[in-house]
């Protein structure tokens, strides 16, 4: 790379407890920065920080731009935004001498200023003074940072630019040339979306592909007025100017196979001077290819229907229902833990399901009127209506039934997933499966239940399983990928993590809310996961992108 622009680190994100809702992008410029160089103008470089447990970290850092006092930094900062976070982010700007670490002397720290994600995306504009050591202000210093929501509704397009004949700048070699594109503003401001590397020593450049989201390039409008601007590197910071050209995503679309869009490439003064001046070259869009990014709420806004089943551990190892120790005792003060933890994903799953209908089942209990042991037992007859039918339904079943056992999950597990299945040819995102798994010990099928998981994997579902009492569940941890992939017994590795595995003690004390944002935080991406690989759009996009629509891609933005 160039050093008009360094190599940059993937989008980061800010780790959190909490469910992410939405992502920010966040771009960043600097005005009247100090002139800490004797010869030069300053080399600036922007650091990201973050604080953690009361410690700043570097997340991310912009190009280096060279010698330049006002700065348009193409870096793009993606970040999480969580509503009910104090994310506190500090912006350090530094003069770079050569090498691009971060030096330690006074003099090249150029200022800083602290805010919150949340200020910022409140502002959509923050302009701040940047500030020196003991709160001193860097002269007229000041940073601005504009943030922009990354909805779901999003997508990315992926360019690519080359020129040819541009003027030639230089006296004893060609001309450096590297592209700028600018988004022009409802207010006439404009923002730069993006900056090429730079080409030396050529003036028919071929500029490397780049992906930018749409709603950086043109704010997800076709016709909105793009200012692109070709310039001649120069390494001292005064860049000169070979030309403009203004042109919309719409114009853009116009590529299709073997044909090209090209624009003059035009220096205003030589085309009001020069009587048959034509252009200081030509630009060429060689490529474009468009991706459509869909979320969760995309596809659930799109008609998707979460169908929730539970499924509850009747074995002996519970204790009798009619005794107050029992983990199935039904007291009418309070709720026992397999209550508690029903209604709590329950109640959040229950809004995804439009006729609220849903499926209660049973393992380990012997039923009447033989006392057989099943491996799943009904325990209503048909599906019930809401989350209360499933907790009346549960109740009533207690004094019918005989706890006995074993512990064995993988054939609800199995049943579920053919019943995701359906016919086996899923063409559209019209439903995806929740099933929670409510048990008081380690499963005794545990080989079967991982084969059953893995097979469970290529179908839209996802599996929640609690762990109810006081037992040792570290064998449980197995079955929950975030400790590695799981594998089935003969080494098959599931083709997405689908299980979410908590012990409910740990959250005896907190609210159910918080159980509940613990056990469904996956669920979304689960979702998109599975969707995104099966190349299945929502059913009904709520805004869709101009064509041509390549893949859906998962929603781990920006690229």
């Amino acid at each position: 790379m160039n050093d008009i622009l360094e190599a940059t680190s993937p989008a980061t994100s800010l780790s959190g407890p909490a469910t992410c809702v939405t992502k920010v992008e966040l771009r960043v410029s600097c005005k009247a920065l100090l002139d800490r160089d004797t010869l030069n103008k300053s080399d600036p470089c922007v650091i990201l920080m973050v604080q953690t447990n009361g410690q700043w970290t570097e997340l991310d850092r912009t190009e280096v731009i060279k010698s330049n006092l006002h700065p348009v930094f193409a870096k793009v900062f993606s970040l999480d935004y969580y509503f009910e976070e104090v994310q506190k982010l500090r912006f350090e700007v530094y003069d770079i001498h050569g090498t691009h670490s971060i030096g330690t002397r006074d003099d090249d720290f150029l200022g800083g200023v602290e805010c919150t994600l949340g200020q910022i995306v409140a502002q959509k504009k923050m302009v701040k003074p940047l500030l020196l050591k003991y709160g001193k202000y860097a002269g007229k210093s000041t940073i601005t940072v504009h943030a922009e929501e990354i909805s779901g509704n999003n997508g990315y397009v992926e360019l690519s630019f080359c020129a040819k004949k541009l003027d030639d700048k230089d006296l004893f070699s060609k001309s450096d040339p590297f592209l700028e594109i600018y988004r022009i503003n409802d207010d006439e401001t404009e923002q730069l979306v993006h900056r090429t590397e730079v080409i030396k020593n050529n003036l028919n450049p071929v500029w490397e592909p780049f992906k930018v989201s749409l709603i950086s390039l043109c704010s997800c409008d076709e016709d909105r007025k793009l200012k692109c601007l070709v310039w001649d590197y120069d390494s001292r910071g005064k860049h000169d100017f070979i030309g403009e050209f203004f042109a919309t995503f719409r114009e853009m679309q116009k590529i299709s196979s073997g044909n090209k869009v090209t624009w003059d490439c035009v220096n205003p003064k030589y085309k009001q001077k020069k009587r048959n001046y034509k252009n200081s070259g030509v630009v060429i869009l060689n490529d474009l290819k468009l991706h459509r990014v869909y979320s969760f709420l995309d596809y659930i806004m799109g008609g998707c229907q979460i169908h929730f089943t539970v499924a509850i551990d009747f074995t002996a190892s519970n204790g009798d229902p009619r005794n107050s120790c029992s983990l199935h005792y039904i007291n009418p003060y309070q709720p026992n833990e397999y209550l508690k933890a029903l209604i709590a994903v329950g109640e959040i799953c229950q809004d995804y399901d439009s006729d609220k209908r849903f499926s209660a089942l049973g393992f380990g209990a012997r039923i009447p009127p033989n006392y057989e042991v099943s491996i799943h037992v009904h325990i209503s007859a048909l599906p019930v209506i809401c989350i209360q039918g499933v907790v009346e339904a549960y109740q009533n079943c207690l004094p019918k039934i005989q706890l006995y056992g074993p512990t064995n999950v993988a054939p609800i597990i199995t049943r579920i997933a053919k019943l995701a299945a359906g016919d086996g040819n899923i063409k559209d995102a019209s439903r995806y499966h929740i099933l929670l798994i409510l048990t008081d010990g380690v499963v005794t099928d545990m080989a079967d239940t991982r084969e059953a998981i893995v097979r469970a994997s290529y179908q839209p579902l996802s599996i929640i399983i609690v762990g109810v009492g006081n037992a040792d569940f570290t064998d449980m941890q197995i079955l929950d990928g975030d400790d590695g992939v799981l594998r089935s017994p003969k080494g098959e590795p599931v083709l997405r993590d689908i299980v979410q595995f908590v012990p409910f003690r740990d959250f005896k004390t907190a609210s159910p809310a918080a159980l509940a944002k613990c056990v469904l935080a996956e669920v979304p991406k689960q979702v998109v996961e599975y969707y995104s690989h099966k190349a299945i759009s929502p059913m009904c996009p709520i805004r869709d992108l101009p064509t041509p629509i390549l893949s859906p891609v998962a929603t781990t933005p920006t690229e």
